[in-house]
C-alpha cells in the first residue's frame, strides 16, 4: 500500500495511427497496456481500453497523476479523439496533461536504446506521396530541427549531411541514400514503443512539463 501511495501513475493514450494503444505506467515503467488492431475504431473502443488497463494495473482513475497523449502527427480524426479523451479526463480529475509529438518519441526510442551515440537522430515518416513529417535531434537529444511537414525536394536542405545518422522511418531506402549521408543507419519500425514513451513521459512529468488544457491541440503539422 505504501509503494502504491508514493508511486506516480500516468495514463498514456495513443490514437495517432490506424490502431490505438492505452497504457498505465508507474514511475516510468509500463504496468499494463492494451492495443486495438481494428482499423480506425478509436471512438468506440478508447473508454473500454482505459477501463481494461486500470483493472490490469489494479488502480483507479483517482490514482492517476497525469494523462499523457500522443498529439500527432497522424490521423486527423484519431488525434481529435485521443486529445478530447485526454482533456476530458484531465478536467474531471484536475490533473496535468502531457502531449508528446510522435516524431520526438520515435527519435527518443532510438537515442535511448543506443549505447554508442551517433551524431543525429532523424524521425522521418510519410505524410503522403513525396511529403514527409520530420524531426531531428543531436547526440544529447537536443532538438536540431523542430517537427515539421516538408516536401521530398526539401530533404537535402533540411537533413544535414552529418557523418553518423540514425533514421527511424517508413520512407523508401532509395530516398535516404540519395541524401549522400555517410555512416547511415535505418530502422524501419515506426511503432511508438510504450516502454520508451513511459520513460520520457515520467521525466517530463517530474520537471513539470505540461500543457494548458484549455488551449492544447493536436500536432497536425500539415495545414
Amino acid at each position: 500500500y505504501i509503494c502504491k501511495l508514493f508511486m506516480k501513475y500516468l495514463l498514456h493514450i495513443d490514437t495517432a495511427t490506424d490502431t490505438s494503444a492505452v497504457a498505465i505506467a508507474g514511475d516510468g515503467v509500463i504496468l499494463a497496456s492494451c492495443t486495438n488492431t481494428e482499423m480506425r475504431n478509436h471512438a468506440s473502443t478508447i473508454n473500454n481500453m482505459i477501463d481494461d488497463v486500470l483493472v490490469a494495473a489494479n488502480c483507479s482513475l483517482r490514482d492517476i497523476s497525469a494523462i499523457v497523449v500522443c498529439g500527432g502527427p497522424g490521423s486527423y480524426t484519431g488525434l481529435r479523439i485521443g486529445m478530447a479523451t485526454a482533456k476530458g479526463v484531465c478536467y474531471a480529475l484536475d490533473i496535468p496533461l502531457l502531449s508528446h509529438n510522435r516524431l520526438t518519441m520515435l527519435a527518443y526510442q532510438l537515442w535511448a536504446s543506443r549505447q554508442v551515440k551517433t551524431a543525429q537522430y532523424v524521425s522521418l515518416i510519410i505524410a503522403r506521396d513525396k511529403e514527409y513529417f520530420v524531426g531531428i535531434y543531436d547526440e544529447q537529444f537536443n532538438c536540431i530541427i523542430q517537427p515539421r511537414h516538408i516536401l521530398e525536394p526539401e530533404l537535402p536542405q533540411i537533413i544535414p549531411a552529418t557523418t553518423g545518422t540514425q533514421f527511424i522511418t517508413n520512407a523508401h531506402e532509395d530516398v535516404l541514400y540519395a541524401l549522400n549521408i555517410s555512416d547511415i543507419h535505418i530502422n524501419s519500425d515506426v511503432t511508438n514503443q510504450l516502454s520508451f514513451w513511459a520513460q520520457y513521459a515520467f521525466q517530463q512529468f517530474n520537471t513539470n512539463v505540461s500543457e494548458n488544457i484549455a488551449t492544447a491541440e493536436p500536432f497536425y503539422l500539415k495545414q
